[in-house]
Formats: C-alpha cells, structure tokens, sequence
C-alpha cells in the first residue's frame, strides 16, 4: 500500500478541543460529525489521509457536518493494459480519476502501451460496474473499422496487380492487324540468365532496353526486321533467332526470370505485319 507523510500539526490542534463519537456505517461510509476533522476519521479506519481524500476526491482538508464519506478499505490492485485502454477508460472502469493513476504509477504523460501493468487504488479493490462497456470501447470500435479497411486494402492490391498485369501484357489493339496471319506455339525468355550477352542477332541490347517488345523467329517463317502481332503480348519485332525456334514457334522477350515462368508454353495468334 502506497504510504505518505502527512503534516498533522494543525489538524491535531483543531481535532484536539472536541470530543465526538465517530459512527461507521457496515455500508463502508462515514457519515462526518462535528468536530471530525480528515485526520481522525482517517485513523478510526485505518487509512491515510491521502487514502481517504483519494476515495472521496477532495482537494483539500476541509470536510463538513452530515458528509458521508467513503471509508473502505483502500486496496492496491494491478490493471493489465489491453488494447484499446486510454488512461481516461481506466479511470472510469476503477472509479479514479486521471491524475491519480498518473501519480500512482509515476506517469509523465498519458501514452500507455498493452501489456504494462498499473497500480490502481479502489476501494475494496472493486472496479466500477460500467467498467465493461468503458473498457471495451476501443476495441470495438476497432473491431468495425477492421472489415471495411480489409476491403480497401484488397481493393487497392487488386488494382495494383491489374495495373501491373496490363504493363506487362498491354491490351489487344481495338483494330484488326492486317496481313499474314498464324498459329504458332510460344514460350518466353529473358536476357538476365547465366550466359546470355543480352543481345539480339541484330544487335538490339535488351538489358539495356528491358521493355523492348521483341521476339525470336525462325527466319524461313518469319523474315528477321518484321513487325509481328503477337495475341496477348503486342506488336513486336522479329529481331532474335534461337537453336530450339525451328518452324511455327516463336520465343517472346519478357523483363525478367520470373515473367519468363509465368508466361510458360502457349499457343496464340500471331500476324505478321511486314
């Protein structure tokens, strides 16, 4: 129990000239009589003086005739600090107030964090009975916000993916391309692999072109300099040619590895244009 001193000399020589019988109730209340002064009720019950202002929430020493005070026994408790706790909400679920936590646990401020621990002074060691709905405000507050900036959050990923997915493999032209026109089968391939110069056999450097729409060819299929539609990919350049690329197969240039992956092996579309 948290102890203080206390200066008793005046209050000793105003209690000193009086005689009074101190009554107190089985509620745990006092009801002040004349001639009591803080001091003595304090004694009577057992409790400091500070105990006792503390349970009543005076400021000051003076109490009057026919004040009922709160005389229970003063207990030390410790409040776990759960998510959502503000200093204020504490306050109200032990029926305390503010600045009395503060000074019990030696506060500066009011930021509290989850999981210290407070020393509380209660009467009785006895939270209030609206603690309940004072204590879990927060949370619950925070448990309804929780769906809706979920949803958001998904929505801004899924646009982020969108956006990403129509960089990588831009939209089909709205206008048919004219001239001739195959199926073939495609895979992709990439200039950052182990051995690769990153340069094509007419001499375009993708590693330093990364977005370079290109693709390798057979050149007795599709002439090397052509422009090519390539369904799904875009229009292109046949500008590379490849050991395995022999006939209706073409390999498309993609940024890295990992496109080149994903992409994997397919059949499209192709047009070529020139």
């Amino acid at each position: 129990m948290k102890k203080f001193i206390f200066t008793l000399g005046t209050t000793a020589i105003l209690s000193a000239g009086f005689v009074g019988a101190a009554s107190a109730s089985t509620s745990g209340t006092y009801h002040v009589e004349k001639g009591d002064t803080l001091w003595k009720v304090a004694q009577k019950h057992s409790v400091s003086v500070d105990e006792l202002k503390d349970a009543n929430n005076l400021t000051s020493n003076i109490i009057y005739p026919n004040q009922e005070l709160n005389v229970a026994t003063i207990k030390e408790m410790t409040h776990k600090v759960q998510q959502g706790n503000t200093l204020w909400s504490i306050s109200q679920q032990y029926g305390v107030t503010v600045d009395q936590i503060k000074e019990w646990n030696g506060l500066k401020s009011d930021l509290i964090y989850p999981g210290e621990q407070l020393k509380i002074q209660s009467p009785n060691g006895q939270a209030q009975q609206s603690s309940p709905s004072v204590a879990q405000a927060a949370p619950e507050t925070q448990q309804a916000q929780a769906p809706a900036e979920q949803a958001q959050k998904e929505q801004q990923q899924a646009q982020a993916e969108q956006a990403q997915k129509e960089q990588q493999q831009p939209a089909e032209s709205s206008q048919q391309a004219s001239g001739k026109s195959m199926t073939v089968e495609a895979t992709a391939y990439t200039a950052n692999c182990a051995g690769c110069s990153g340069t094509t056999a007419t001499g375009v450097d993708l590693k330093a072109n990364p977005n370079q729409k290109v693709i390798a060819v057979d050149p007795s299929v599709i002439p090397l300099g052509s422009k090519v539609y390539v369904e799904g990919y875009g229009e292109a350049v046949a500008a590379d040619t490849g050991g395995a690329i022999k006939g209706n197969r073409i390999d498309v240039f993609v940024p890295s590895e990992g496109d080149a992956q994903q992409f994997g092996r397919k059949s499209v579309k192709i047009t070529v244009m020139n």
